[in-house]
């Protein structure tokens, strides 16, 4: 990424890699899985051109961020905590929130809990939800419990992380493609026996992905050899743990602006049969500022319709209020 230049702060005895871009209201980036900061590399400049501090970092458990080894500490309350220190060093007292799969759960949880230290939210693939009757593991485990669900496979131990880690770039590839607009054009699914792995049946996208160049795939999979797969792998078997901690989102909304931004053919939408996740996105938001579905995308949203999304993030922050 050589229009950005790589920073390591370190605040209340952690570490995380980040960029920069601009100077102003601190607008920060939180990345999913299996990606680092990278994936806003489109959104950093537009952001910063607004009149914004831009930064985007890796989260905790990824290449040169605070990454400790036990699933505990990657329940979602610790990167609740995170963001609050980043804030904090930068020298800001609030700041907006941008996240995108994993990320926008760690901004939405953000903002419900510490409304006065966050003044706005935009979520990308996952929207905002409260806490649920049972745990998210339990949940999956109950609707996969007769076919593979990649959620259900990451509660292993060891085994995802040794098939993840044999041959990165074809992991990043193959994830990418996966559940990228192209993959679902192209029927890619991952297997349905139980005893598989998640690459097993997933073909690698040869010169389907027009909008990642092999600079950019390159650069993520180099941060995933050097971290590895465990940190990140945590966070989705860290859930029981939320569940049980985050008992304040039985009731908690969102005080703050926000929107929601998903993909046509994101298959976080689809994951419970004959339910769409993104019908009603903003129903337990107060100041709830729109939908956008954007056609022909999938989950990579943010990186396979950059222009699009641009316009978006755009007209939400130059109309806040």
């Amino acid at each position: 990424m050589a229009n950005f230049k790589e920073q390591i702060l370190k605040v209340n005895n952690k570490k995380f890699k980040y960029v920069e871009s601009g100077t102003g209201k601190l607008v920060l980036l939180v990345h999913g899985w299996p990606e680092n900061w990278s994936s806003w590399k489109n959104q950093l400049p537009l952001i910063s051109d607004l009149g914004y501090k831009a930064v985007a970092f890796n989260i905790r458990g990824y290449a040169d961020s605070y990454s400790p080894k036990e699933i505990s500490s990657y329940s979602m309350r610790f990167f609740m905590e995170d963001i609050l220190d980043i804030i904090s060093f930068f020298n800001k007292k609030s700041a907006i929130l941008i996240g995108h799969d994993w990320g926008a759960p760690i901004c939405w949880n953000t903002a419900a809990y510490h409304k006065d230290k966050i003044d706005a939210v935009i979520g990308l693939s996952v929207p905002f939800t409260r806490r649920g009757k049972i745990s998210s593991i339990e949940l999956w485990k109950n609707l996969y419990k007769d076919i593979f669900f990649y959620q259900n496979y990451f509660q292993k131990i060891n085994k995802p992380e040794l098939e993840l880690e044999k041959n990165v770039f074809d992991t990043i590839s193959k994830i990418y493609y996966w559940c990228s607009a192209e993959g679902y054009i192209d029927k890619v699914k991952t297997t349905t026996n139980l005893d598989s792995g998640l690459l097993d049946g997933i073909p690698l996208p040869l010169d389907r992905l027009s909008w990642l160049k092999s600079t950019e795939l390159n650069y993520v999979v180099n941060d995933f050899k050097k971290s590895g797969f465990l940190g990140s792998l945590n966070r989705y078997r860290a859930q029981d743990l939320d569940w049980n901690e985050l008992i304040e989102l039985d009731y908690l909304k969102i005080h703050q602006p926000s929107i929601f931004i998903g993909g046509e053919y994101d298959p976080v939408r689809f994951f419970i049969k004959n339910y769409d996740a993104y019908k009603d996105p903003g129903k337990y938001c107060e100041k709830y500022k729109g939908t956008y579905i954007i056609k022909s995308a999938g989950h990579w949203v943010q990186q396979e319709k950059p222009e699009m999304v641009n316009k978006i993030i755009k007209n939400f922050l130059i109309n806040l209020t």
